[in-house]
């Protein structure tokens, strides 16, 4: 698969609203996407929508479907458990072993920025649209931190394979537009989870930094029934079965 160019905050509002469609099932399994309807359905231009539809074909939501054409591909909820709960897993894994060899101050310094961005994002008690992107890339860093951290690249593959399964990815974030309030307090907790797991780093407590990004893996998909949102975070509207 080509490498995927790098997303802009327009691709990554696109990358969203497309993700969190398919989530709800407004798109369906095999249904078929191409640029131009997309990008007008969404008052966006074309390029955008490119780098969206790449973005989505390496997270395993989308598959090509003809010369420039993309279709949604079929998935089951046991698939996304499966693929979450490995991830927690390999994550779980790399932290331990950061936690026993210690941090370099360049890690401890991003991590901890992460934090203080996480913290500075949801200061003011809700979310807006433009947030959704923000806390994405604050997450993203935050997980390639810990997985690039690993002086073996073994487990940073294991987990690059796995990303290609559909939300399993730490960038797979699907978030419901309609019910901030909600995911609001989700984002809360994975934010404080954020805060526990660089504890646990810094006292060097590597037990209980794996158990905490074991269980950090399960945000998206569970924590959101805590608020109001549906099982599974939607995703029981859009998987078959």
């Amino acid at each position: 698969m080509d490498p995927i160019e790098p997303i802009t905050p327009d691709s990554g509002s696109v990358v969203a609203t497309l993700r969190q469609r398919i989530v709800e099932g407004a798109l369906a399994a095999g249904e078929r996407l191409a640029e131009i309807p997309v990008a007008a359905s969404l008052g966006v231009s074309r390029t955008p929508v490119r780098l969206a539809f790449r973005a989505l074909e390496q997270e395993g939501l989308l598959a090509k479907a003809g010369k420039r054409g993309y279709e949604v591909r079929s998935f089951s909820e046991a698939d996304v458990r499966s693929a979450v709960e490995v991830r927690g897993t390999l994550e779980g894994l790399a932290v331990r072993h950061l936690a026993e060899r210690g941090m370099t101050a360049e890690v401890r310094a991003t991590l901890r920025g992460c934090v203080a961005d996480g913290a500075a994002l949801l200061a003011k008690g809700h979310l807006n649209d433009d947030d959704i992107g923000r806390w994405s890339r604050i997450n993203k860093r935050f997980h390639d931190t810990l997985v690039q951290a690993h002086e073996s690249r073994v487990i940073a593959d294991a987990i690059a394979r796995n990303d290609h399964l559909p939300f399993a990815s730490a960038s797979s974030i699907a978030l419901d537009r309609s019910a901030l309030p909600a995911e609001y307090q989700k984002l809360r907790i994975a934010q404080l989870q954020h805060q526990l797991v660089l504890d646990a780093l810094e006292r060097r407590e590597s037990a209980r930094a794996e158990m905490l990004m074991r269980e950090h893996a399960w945000v998206g998909f569970r924590y959101g029934q805590l608020f109001g949102l549906p099982a599974g975070d939607s995703l029981g509207r859009a998987l078959p079965g």
